[in-house]
């Protein structure tokens, strides 16, 4: 992986770029990895927070905590327009870091003082209590303010910062681009090893020792974040904005519209109107046929005027061919993107903490017991440790065998995290439908609360779905990102970061709805509610069950998009490129 590379750059001015790769990555990783911290050191154990401290239900609590998730991770796509259209990402991390420490600590401040005062939540409901009194509307506005200070502090971070990270490594070389690859790695690598902190030192604080002080450790990890990230300041490769990229985007579409009648070329390559400013950011692209009727914005018309430069002097009647392929590089991805959606729908156990809180979660023989939302540590732990082997062993071997740069294709290791999410799924269901058995036939003494028995099975077995969905994130998750930044124009790489999140976003919702739909759906069935308060006396495997059908078609979804998809910058298809660099 490159170290330090000076490169200079001959327009009007002479710039010279002095690509720090790795040397830069502890200030970039840190600064997003203590946000991550505090960001996830409160959301960790929200779920429980929710349905114990506030009473809610476990449907609401579990339908609040998606919404509060879709709109923190929609936010990210403001963030990254702002950045690639006006700041760039520099300015934007920067002000995002101190923005996102102080609304951060705001809504942790809002939150931890909801733990703290009586009057900010409902009287307590104890394990004898048969019917617990839920939270006043003043209790949910003021619970709710601290959730939305959270959301404007997490906008600006998250998109920025893969892009700007990826941004240290000189993309024309192939060190550099080994290391595009291994940055992406080892960035979640590094955040998943923050969540694991989170979920275990954090939750435990929150659990056994106090809600209120469990809540204000993630302050400081916001403050250190943003301490990080400034001290890297001389060493950063700043790039700056090129404008609005959607007013490109939305030219092309304008253009090809007004000229829809034109007669498309019979050879559009050397037909077309081309025009890429010297200056631009952006790499070449080759003509594709895809998307044709986009090409019509790049014919020239006795109306359109030429400035002496080569650019056109209206943008709004003629664009280029370069412009017209950026916008196709934008349509190919969605699809794809979509589905990204019920990968995350099929990879996240919405259920797995209310499974661990109904299961002997003991360990050995003794009176020690994990706390529930703990139990989501093995599918980091699984991430954690496959991540150095792909990246070190794994990709170095398929690299010698294929050829290819990353060993496979992006949209075959995005592939593979997919399916992965069907054998997730019916895991699931199997280890949910052995647990109830077990909580029918073999209770163990005491009950959780009005929520029913707790099976004599050991949580441990909610591990083997658990490390399949960890399996799942390091193919899928990680391919994702590194997809969306490779595959949109240079000028938009913050709204691809942001992109990731935003599909994230969805599967939040569509997690909100599909709960919802079951929910009413089978209550007063013939099976009964397969989600009620007790599983015990529900069908939460027939609900694995339903999203595993829902995965299987969403992987040949993926597999007929994959085979459809061309990369950024080849002219023929996948199939194509990949039949050349065997030849």
């Amino acid at each position: 992986m490159e170290t330090a590379e000076k490169i200079v750059v001959e327009n009007d001015d002479e710039i010279e770029i002095n690509y720090r790769g790795i040397k830069a990555m502890p200030f970039i990783i840190g600064n997003e990895t203590f946000e991550k911290l505090g960001a996830i050191g409160t959301l960790a154990n929200l779920q429980v927070y929710l349905t114990t401290v506030f009473n809610m239900t476990r449907i609401n609590g579990t339908m609040l905590l998606n919404v509060f998730n879709g709109t923190t991770n929609f936010a990210t796509l403001i963030g990254a327009y702002l950045c690639d259209t006006y700041f760039g990402r520099y300015k934007t991390l920067g002000f995002g870091s101190i923005a996102s420490f102080l609304c951060l600590s705001e809504g942790f401040l809002v939150i931890t003082l909801t733990a703290a005062f009586k009057n900010l939540h409902p009287p307590h409901c104890g394990p004898e209590d048969t019917q617990c009194i839920g939270p006043t509307p003043s209790q949910m506005t003021f619970l709710l303010a601290g959730f939305g200070l959270m959301v404007l502090g997490a906008g600006a971070i998250r998109p920025c910062n893969l892009a700007f990270g990826a941004d240290q490594f000189n993309p024309n070389t192939e060190s550099g681009k080994r290391g595009i690859d291994s940055f992406f790695n080892w960035y979640f690598f590094t955040l998943t090893f923050a969540q694991m902190v989170s979920v275990t030192l954090v939750v435990y604080v929150q659990s056994d020792v106090s809600w209120p002080i469990g809540l204000a450790i993630p302050t400081i990890f916001m403050l250190i974040s943003c301490f990080l990230f400034f001290m890297g300041t001389k060493i950063y490769v700043i790039v700056n904005p090129e404008g609005s990229p959607l007013t490109s985007i939305a030219q092309v579409v304008t253009v090809a519209i007004k000229k829809r009648r034109l007669k498309s070329p019979r050879h559009p390559s050397p037909s077309l109107f081309n025009y890429t400013p010297l200056k631009s950011i952006n790499s070449k692209l080759p003509h594709t046929e895809q998307f044709r009727f986009l090409d019509k914005a790049a014919i020239t018309t006795s109306g359109d005027e030429i400035k002496p430069d080569g650019s056109v002097a209206n943008p709004w009647r003629l664009c280029s061919m370069q412009q017209v392929e950026e916008v196709k590089c934008v349509l190919r991805v969605i699809p794809i993107w979509a589905a990204a959606i019920l990968y995350h729908v099929g990879e996240k156990q919405q259920y797995i903490v209310f499974q661990a809180m109904q299961s002997n979660r003991h360990v050995g023989a003794t009176n020690f017991q994990i706390p529930p939302a703990t139990y989501n540590i093995f599918a980091m732990l699984t991430l954690t440790i496959w991540v150095p082997i792909y990246d070190r062993i794994i990709v170095p071997f398929l690299r010698r065998t294929t050829g290819k740069q990353g060993g496979i294709t992006i949209l075959q290791r995005m592939g593979i995290g997919i399916f992965l999410t069907i054998i997730e799924s019916l895991v699931a269901g199997l280890v949910e439908a052995k647990r109830r058995d077990m909580a029918i036939s073999r209770p163990m003494e005491g009950i959780h609360g009005k929520r029913g028995a707790i099976s004599s099975m050991s949580a441990m077995w909610l591990v083997p779905q658990l490390f399949l969905g960890g399996l799942a994130e390091a193919f899928c998750a990680i391919g994702q990102v590194e997809f969306f930044y490779k595959q949109f124009p240079e000028n938009m790489r913050s709204i691809a970061g942001s992109f990731f999140f935003c599909g994230m976003a969805v599967a939040n919702y569509v997690n909100s709805f599909l709960i919802s739909v079951v929910h009413r759906a089978t209550d007063g069935s013939s099976t009964g509610n397969w989600l009620p308060e007790d599983l015990n006396k529900g069908r939460l495997d027939y609900f694995y069950y339903l999203v595993a059908a829902l995965c299987v078609l969403n992987f040949c979804y993926f597999l007929v998009c994959a085979k459809w998809y061309r990369y950024k910058g080849a002219e023929g298809s996948v199939l194509d490129i990949e039949m050349e660099a065997k030849n």
